[in-house]
């Protein structure tokens, strides 16, 4: 399996070789160059500003080092009294789930009945990451998690509700409000008494969101913003009573004076007056969520609900989607988990030529992959999870490389149960067909997946290529470093700048899985190998257009 990888790892170095030339990739590179030269006042010379320094795993892969502090022991953040009192707050969780919320007849109806929601508002569950003094159950990220596991495993719809409304709904409010809007919005969120909405989709902006046209114009006393625009497929959107809204507003330079149109957070209620929501959509999954536009016509937005600052928006728009995807992997861990379950029960009793069908080869492995998926995605969800709770702020990486992997998973995992299953896993009585469309949604939302794979490579050679402006400097008096510019492309000059240097994974697994720790040693050295060609192209090519 290992090998196998290595060798992906490989096909997709490669494949970012080819692409090094895109434009993309340059603007990449060349803020990377920006970022890390300063101009020395004293001597007029520039000088190498010190490239950021950080513990992940995979920024530290792009770089060629391996950095394993943050993977190896395997983090735990609870306390024994945190998992005893996790232990306690899942299993009512687990029994309701199962006995109280119907996950078919929900897809049914295209909502989750009113019944089944008030009690889940009552067992707290919509304000679990928020501390008690907002109203919240006061949760880790990694009792979360769990929480967000058990629900993938039962009813994804459920899930959507339940997310849509505090994983980002109001999870602005929770990270960047300030105190007086915490105290005003956080306790009728938490309790369920209002459910929020995240309003950051247009007809016009999906994966670019920068581009927006919803736009908020201060009033002539500067008391309010004037909103008006539309937003597309908003989770929640039909009945939620608070939303955070992203717009364009004029923001002036402090510097230049220069007036320009930068995306600002708000938090909207519909009580401001203005607001509507179109009917729910139909859609092929996920049906027991509601799925609506929300327009807005020259509501009234008191200044005093931005979320930051004006300009901040972007920002604040990519820090709650990345905040988040630490609990839809450990959701997609959840579903792959039931589908394991599912192909593995009928597996045990279905007979076909004399022989329980899981006695076949061909069913032995398909569910061998599932479970390596399924550990994968586990151990990705709940490793983001505890370094979160520890305190480790540079996970967007290893939080954008789990979403992919856990929705992709997750996906063929269902794909795999159905087949094992034959004609009974397409029939709907089953449940499974339910769960693969459900599936589908997870690897268009939050960020497509096509979009973080860009995500992902880009910033990894951003940071790579941070590491390297010793190099870069040397190029801009290249009579003065004559030695160092002919040994650019050595092996032992990518050292001397902390490539190539691939510290052994050896020293700190366990003795049986030191043999799978050199294929990891050989996979890491095939990716950082390649990665190296990319990073040096592209700062030769650099180099050639100041000449």
């Amino acid at each position: 399996m290992l090998q196998s990888t290595c060798r992906h790892s490989a096909r997709v170095a490669g494949q970012y070789q080819r692409a090094r030339s895109s434009h993309e990739l340059l603007r990449a590179l060349s803020s990377a160059s920006a970022a890390s030269t300063v101009q020395a006042k004293s001597t007029g010379k520039r000088e190498m500003r010190a490239p950021k320094e950080t513990n992940s795993f995979a920024l530290g892969m792009f770089q060629g080092v391996t950095k394993v502090s943050e993977v190896f022991p395997f983090p735990d953040s609870l306390t024994a009294e945190e998992k005893e009192l996790t232990r306690e707050l899942m299993e009512p969780a687990e029994k309701f789930l199962n006995e109280v919320n119907d996950a078919a007849k929900n897809d049914e109806l295209e909502t989750v009945p009113e019944n089944v929601m008030n009690q889940a508002k009552e067992m707290g569950v919509l304000g679990a990451l928020v501390p008690p003094e907002y109203g919240g159950l006061g949760l880790k990220n990694t009792q979360y998690a769990k929480l967000t596991e058990i629900v993938g495993a039962v009813d994804l719809g459920f899930g959507i509700v339940m997310g849509a409304h505090q994983s980002i709904g109001y999870k602005g409010i929770y990270l960047f409000g300030n105190e007086k809007q915490k105290k005003k919005y956080l306790p009728d969120l938490t309790s369920g008494k209002k459910m929020a909405a995240f309003c950051l989709t247009e007809p016009g902006s999906g994966s670019d969101a920068a581009s927006i046209k919803t736009r908020a114009v201060k009033s002539e006393d500067g008391k309010n913003y004037i909103l008006n625009g539309g937003k597309l497929w908003i989770s929640n959107g039909g009945f939620a009573e608070v939303f955070t809204v992203f717009a364009q507003t004029a923001v002036k330079d402090p510097a230049t004076g220069a007036v320009k149109d930068k995306v600002s957070a708000f938090i909207v209620e519909r009580s401001f007056g203005g607001v509507t929501s179109g009917p729910p959509e139909k859609k092929m999954g996920i049906k027991a969520s509601n799925t609506a536009e929300v327009n807005f016509d020259n509501v009234k937005i008191p200044v005093e609900n931005i979320l930051g600052n004006e300009g901040e928006g972007f920002k604040i728009a990519m820090n709650i989607l990345n905040n988040g995807r630490f609990g839809l992997a450990a959701s997609m861990a959840g579903t792959i988990k039931h589908v394991i379950g599912k192909a593995s029960e009928w597996a045990a009793n279905r007979v076909q030529f004399g022989k329980k069908i899981s006695e076949f080869g061909v069913i032995q492995e398909k569910i061998a992959r599932m479970s390596v998926d399924h550990y994968v995605a586990e151990s990705m969800a709940y490793i983001i999870a505890n370094n979160m709770d520890k305190g480790i702020v540079d996970f967007q990486i290893e939080a954008a490389i789990a979403k992919v992997f856990c929705s992709e998973a997750a996906w063929k995992a269902t794909d795999e149960c159905i087949q094992v299953m034959g004609g009974m896993g397409y029939m709907k009585d089953a449940g499974v067909e339910r769960v693969l469309r459900d599936l589908r949604i997870f690897r268009i939302f939050e960020g497509t997946n096509d979009i973080l794979r860009l995500f992902i490579a880009l910033t990894g050679i951003q940071h790579a290529a941070s590491h390297l402006q010793v190099v870069q400097q040397a190029v801009k008096d290249p009579l003065g470093n004559v030695g160092m510019l002919i040994g650019f492309g050595s092996k032992s000059l990518l050292q001397k700048v902390g490539f190539g240097h691939l510290n052994s994974v050896v020293e700190v697994v366990h003795p049986e899985l030191r043999e799978s720790g050199k294929l990891l040693g050989q996979c890491l050295g095939s990716f950082s190998g390649r990665r190296n060609e990319i990073t040096k192209g592209v700062q030769l090519t650099s180099f050639f257009k100041t000449l």
